[in-house]
């Protein structure tokens, strides 16, 4: 059998509607889906340790929204699920700002919620200072931009933080060294399942917008997802060719 690691992306567990922002419950019945399943539950700590033997799946929520603890923490205590949060350090207590954020914008969890969060069952990421397209920034400044937000959150959360996703999944090879130097494994946006012996700093995820219908995820999560991927593939590549 072929070994297979689904990283799953979500952002915000809401009914705002948009691309970032999955209902509470269908979010609830992608878990009850994935929870009755034959595929395992693993963290980002696992990954590293090699633990990727079937089909394994790891939980992402990017920018931390305070709708996480709110909508996504009980459903995710009540299956026993551990999941990653990468939080973007500037934006803390705050509201998102950045490209593409929604309007009115989303709010943030504070430091305090952060802390308070289950250290057992959330593993906090990093998600750089103030969400910018690293790309785009002299090498100084993304350098600034990954390292003094992996150093504020291990000050503020007094925990070491493995573990980085960029903002947008943009990333250039020199971004990719320094994020490596400083982290055990990088996600980003790129939309496929792993295989394999991933390269774990630069691992693709599962849009989980993208399995909103209830009949594609239990197809993917029984391995006869491949066609639908394959055709979301397809789309996106050509929306971002137009675009």
């Amino acid at each position: 059998m072929t070994n297979v690691l689904d990283i799953l992306m979500y952002h915000s567990i809401s009914d705002r509607g948009g691309p970032t922002s999955i209902g509470p419950d269908i979010f609830a019945a992608q878990m009850e889906a994935l929870s009755a399943s034959s595929c395992d539950v693993i963290s980002m700590d696992d990954v590293v340790n090699g633990e990727l033997d079937g089909h394994k799946v790891v939980i992402t929520f990017d920018d931390a929204f305070e709708d996480f603890a709110t909508n996504a923490l009980p459903v995710l205590d009540r299956f026993g699920f551990p999941a990653t949060v990468y939080v973007p350090t500037n934006r803390v207590g705050a509201d998102e700002d950045w490209t593409g954020a929604m309007a009115p914008p989303r709010p943030l969890m504070s430091w305090e919620t952060l802390r308070s969060l289950p250290a057992d069952l959330v593993t906090l990421a990093n998600h750089t200072l103030s969400h910018p397209d690293l790309t785009t920034l002299p090498p100084e400044d993304a350098q600034r931009e990954i390292v003094v937000a992996k150093e504020t959150l291990e000050t503020q959360l007094n925990r070491p933080i493995r573990h980085f996703a960029a903002p947008y999944g943009k990333v250039s090879e020199s971004v990719k060294t320094i994020i490596a130097q400083h982290h055990d494994t990088a996600v980003g946006t790129r939309l496929d399942s792993a295989t394999g012996k991933p390269d774990i700093h630069d691992l693709p995820r599962l849009e989980m917008f993208y399995f909103q219908c209830q009949t594609a995820w239990t197809a993917h999560l029984n391995g006869r997802g491949g066609p639908y991927l394959a055709a979301r593939r397809g789309l996106r590549a050509l929306r971002n060719m137009i675009s």
